[in-house]
């Protein structure tokens, strides 16, 4: 706020949290913002999403941890397939892990925001890799359940663009969950 006055950007980056927001609590459903088939009424009867349930060698907390700080995560990216993969050359991760805090991972290739944080419980983003179209997020969420000694990630994205599916289901397996498991073991 300048002089009592909201900024342009502000107003269009508030109305952006909001949507998100509405997204990450069901309000509205997140594939009828994507480009999928509508009908007449704009709205998508084409979806895809993807649900996992991996197994974390650690409690809940510490998951939470390495999601959020920016030096574990850039501990867990050594892990993980995407350092051998890309160029994601010398930038580490950059963590605001707040609402609306902005995150940057994996050498600046995914980025987003937070849109809801529960510490050792949930963690709900807007979320987009580089290569999608300008101002195209997706909505991902993870829901931290303690099982034991190993916590189980309730895991939910949707919203991204038509086709990926499988190639990021792949990517949460080999850049999430197997490293999450290696740096936490």
């Amino acid at each position: 706020m300048v002089n009592g006055k909201e900024p342009n950007n502000s107003l269009s980056t508030r109305r952006q949290i909001l949507l998100f927001g509405a997204l990450a609590c069901g309000e509205l459903s997140a594939w009828s913002v994507t480009h999928a088939a509508a009908d007449d009424l704009g709205v998508s009867h084409v979806a895809e999403s993807i649900h996992q349930e991996p197994l974390i060698h650690s409690n809940p907390s510490r998951v939470y941890e390495a999601l959020t700080h920016a030096s574990q995560f850039d501990r867990l990216t050594q892990f993980s397939e995407a350092i051998k993969s890309m160029s994601l050359g010398q930038k580490p991760a950059q963590i605001n892990a707040q609402p609306a805090g902005a995150f940057s991972l994996f050498g600046g290739y995914i980025s987003g925001l937070f849109l809801d944080l529960i510490p050792g419980k949930q963690i709900v983003q807007a979320w987009r890799s580089a290569s999608w179209a300008a101002g195209l997020y997706s909505i991902v969420r993870f829901e931290l359940v303690a099982q034991g000694d190993t916590t189980k990630i309730v895991f939910d994205h949707g919203g991204f663009p038509p086709g990926q599916a499988e190639s990021l289901a792949h990517g949460w397996q080999v850049n999430y969950w197997a490293p999450l498991n290696k740096l936490l073991s």
